[in-house]
């Protein structure tokens, strides 16, 4: 009787412990990546439309097996911090990301952010040399970020906003029927390069052009903009320079419509997050945008690489798809591989070298800078079924064709950065 009831006690232990001991087997180690973004505030909308492009990038990678680590294939985990789009949010988020396991961090949607962060990975590996992580950053464009504080542990996947504003300006070179410009921008540091660029490059590509005004306003607060639109109308411009994302972007071109201002918007950003729709009509040929790349690209590798993002995201309102996050993280994955380690160092050694093929997209990292070189296309917005416009942006009727497109060797730009490696 005593074997009988030790050999059901038995049953019953090893039954109650079958879960834990099932979950201890199959726990894997991963590698993870924290993305540290405003996904509350004025930006909001722009930060879940990243963390949709990483999460659909990360599917891809995990889809294949993950990377190839000395410890086998790990699966990569991507880890999301809310920043609000404050720098000391940022900066409370890097250290809950490194103490949660983080060695990538990711983020992008602002410049202010991004140098922060730059100096306190830079600070942190120095002092924590065992828990050094990587900064890869997606949309942060200042150019300041790859020259002056350039750093071996942080790379930039978008191209600067010099090189973003020397493709407007191929399109705007020969664009004749304009005359004169307005220049209107963000007060913070990229809004200030766009338009320090913007008045630099004019006076080399288009001296005859007059800059008929010239202002910054606060980022991501102001709710009316009609007392800007009407000075703009007012200025008699036949052309608006911006770098305004968000709805710093949206709420500007619709005021600008709703005064009746019919020149052209020459943008950064205006190709998405909701500006086609807000400017409407008024905007057919007229809303200019770059970027690096743009769903009318006709090629069929690139059509397949959209409708492949559609089906995973299907809600019109979701989307907007980011080519050069997509690269970023195939660029990570093999730099993890070729590297074999996930050390910091090593990774960034091995990234520092990297080019990467996606859907005939193409992009090699710059080891001077840690710049990513790629190509840029310059659209401008027509109505859906246009020649040239296949596809429309956010269920809007809007799409853009693709009028310019700069080779990687076009776009590139001479950097300052004087890098100091680890030794």
């Amino acid at each position: 009787m005593k074997n009988v009831r030790r050999r059901v006690l038995q049953s019953l232990v090893a039954a109650l412990c079958a879960p834990a001991f099932t979950w201890a087997q199959e726990a894997k180690p991963v590698v993870k990546l924290a993305l540290i973004e405003g996904l509350s505030g004025g930006n909001a909308n722009g930060g879940e439309a990243v963390f949709r492009n990483l999460v659909w990038a990360v599917e891809r990678i995990n889809q294949r097996g993950g990377v190839k680590t000395p410890q086998g294939m790990q699966k990569l985990q991507l880890e999301r911090y809310d920043s609000q789009g404050q720098i000391e949010e940022a900066l409370s988020a890097l250290r809950s990301a490194i103490d949660d396991g983080a060695r990538f961090i990711l983020q992008g949607n602002s410049s202010a952010v991004a140098a922060a962060l730059i100096e306190a990975v830079n600070k942190h590996n120095e002092r924590d040399p065992a828990r050094r992580v990587l900064f890869l950053n997606y949309s942060a464009v200042d150019p300041i970020l790859t020259n002056e504080k350039c750093s071996f542990w942080h790379f930039r996947f978008d191209a600067n906003a010099d090189m973003r504003m020397a493709a407007l300006m191929a399109v705007l070179h020969d664009d004749r029927a304009v005359k004169s410009v307005y220049l209107i921008g963000q007060d913070y540091s990229f809004g200030q390069s766009v338009a320090r660029e913007a008045r630099r490059q004019l006076g080399i590509q288009r001296p005859d052009i007059r800059i008929v005004g010239d202002e910054l306003h606060p980022m991501l607060r102001i709710k009316d903009f009609a007392p800007y639109a009407a000075k703009i109308k007012a200025s008699g411009a036949d052309a608006v320079i911006t770098g305004n994302f968000s709805n710093d972007l949206t709420l500007l071109v619709k005021a600008a419509r709703e005064v009746g201002f019919d020149g052209k918007f020459y943008t950064f950003y205006g190709n998405a997050l909701g500006a086609p729709a807000a400017i409407g009509e008024a905007g057919l040929g007229k809303v200019i945008a770059v970027a690096d790349w743009l769903p009318n690209v006709a090629t069929a590798q690139s059509e397949a690489f959209y409708r492949s993002f559609r089906r995973r995201y299907p809600r019109p309102a979701d989307d907007y798809v980011h080519m050069r996050m997509q690269l970023m993280i195939e660029a990570l994955a093999q730099a993890i591989a070729q590297a074999g380690s996930t050390d910091a160092v090593a990774v960034a050694r091995a990234l520092e070298h990297a080019t990467v093929n996606l859907q005939g997209q193409r992009g090699a990292m710059r080891a001077a800078d840690h710049q990513f070189q790629q190509q840029l296309v310059v659209g401008v917005m027509e109505r859906q079924g246009a020649p040239g416009v296949k596809f429309d942006v956010e269920g809007s009727g809007y799409g853009f064709r693709v009028i310019k497109t700069i080779q990687p060797a076009q776009a590139e730009l001479p950097t300052r950065c004087k890098m100091v490696r680890p030794t």
